[in-house]
């Protein structure tokens, strides 16, 4: 494998160049795209919205995060002190306003690569459900939006805490270095990006990215608070990773993030885009059983235990038996090896954790 950390930031530096020109037109894509959005919802659903300036108050004053429905997309946001004031007509039409507020999780389906018009009614799975493809990206919005606050607490209780040690052993594999630059995607509320931030040092650099602004908001204000100052935090579609130039990364990590995702070969492709020569992609995820009386079991719990967890700490056990049934229908291990060769990756292999209940792909790009 080549040594690329002496020319680790070249490509970096290239990349900060042209994010003003790209920051740009995605701040104008945004905009356009949420009075699109708009728009539509003005034709087609008024019957289903009550514009009222007490729901409007409402929203602001219950709103759990900060502003994210402000922030141009696929922007840096860890060290941002204002907000863009762009959307003029929005804020003073109480009537769209009210759709915007009450859509929030079109925020997280900005960038969805799949459209009725690009997909038609073609489908594929949500859990066991079967969903047009346009429509997934939203669902799954949904269902971390709701659990976005309770989420690291519900991860010690479904794993009793083994998930840190899942994540321990990924990062081992990770073979960070001093000064790299780290892509944490769909990183959620930080776990591996707060070790990569002390792992990379100063003249490193890792960004912290998540489809799901609620997740990532938890995530940001978790890792400003611990004081890491080399990470950026940006929101961006898994599939396209639209805001990062190519060869822009030494490592690429997934954390229990892929199996969400509505075309996993795009974003592999996308993964292996962003990664420069030499680097390596980290896949750590929920896999198959290697035991068929431990698969059997843990079926019994995910299926039962799991959503009355939701139930009791969550207040949603919908959004877990969807967590569950998503498990089920990602691919095995061998699949997903086979999946990140034809992506391009080379020396590819995989490690079993608790008996193959979790595995940690590795890839690398020559």
């Amino acid at each position: 494998m080549t040594d690329n950390s002496k020319n680790s930031s070249a490509p970096f530096n290239q990349a900060t160049t042209t994010n003003g020109h790209l920051q740009d037109k995605l701040v104008k894509d945004s905009i356009a795209h949420n009075q699109q959005i708009s728009a539509q919802i003005l034709r087609n659903q008024t019957t289903n919205v009550v514009p009222s300036k007490n729901n409007s108050v409402a929203s602001d004053d219950n709103s759990d995060f900060t502003k994210v429905q402000d922030l141009p997309t696929g922007t840096p946001q860890g060290q941002q002190t204002t907000m863009p004031n762009n959307d003029k007509t929005t804020r003073t039409n109480t009537s769209e306003q009210t759709i915007k507020q009450t859509l929030f999780n079109q925020r997280d389906d900005i960038n969805n690569p799949h459209t009725p018009e690009t997909d038609g009614n073609e489908q594929t799975h949500f859990g066991y459900k079967t969903v047009n493809k346009a429509e997934k990206q939203a669902r799954v919005a949904d269902v971390f939006t709701s659990v976005a606050k309770k989420y690291d607490i519900m991860n010690d209780l479904m794993s009793f805490g083994i998930h840190r040690l899942w994540k321990r052993y990924a990062i081992s594999l990770s073979g960070v270095r001093a000064g790299q630059h780290v892509l944490d995607i769909a990183g959620g509320t930080g776990d591996l990006a707060k070790v990569f931030s002390r792992e990379v040092g100063r003249n490193g650099h890792v960004v912290l990215s998540d489809i799901n602004a609620a997740m990532l908001e938890v995530g940001r204000e978790r890792l400003i608070n611990a004081g890491c100052n080399n990470v950026d935090f940006v929101l961006a579609n898994a599939e396209t990773l639209a805001p990062f130039d190519d060869e822009s990364f030494d490592l690429v990590t997934i954390s229990f993030g892929l199996r969400n995702v509505t075309d996993k070969d795009a974003a592999l492709k996308s993964m292996y885009r962003v990664l420069k020569p030499g680097g390596r992609l980290l896949i750590l995820e929920f896999s198959k059983p290697v035991f068929e009386p431990l698969s059997k079991a843990y079926d019994l719990y995910s299926f039962t235990a799991l959503p009355v967890m939701g139930k009791l700490i969550a207040n949603d056990a919908e959004s877990y038996q969807y967590l569950a049934e998503s498990i089920r229908m990602h691919p095995d291990q061998q699949t997903l090896k086979q999946m990140m060769q034809q992506a391009g990756f080379e020396n590819c292999d995989y490690h079993n954790l608790t008996a193959g209940i979790v595995a940690v792909h590795r890839g690398f790009k020559a």
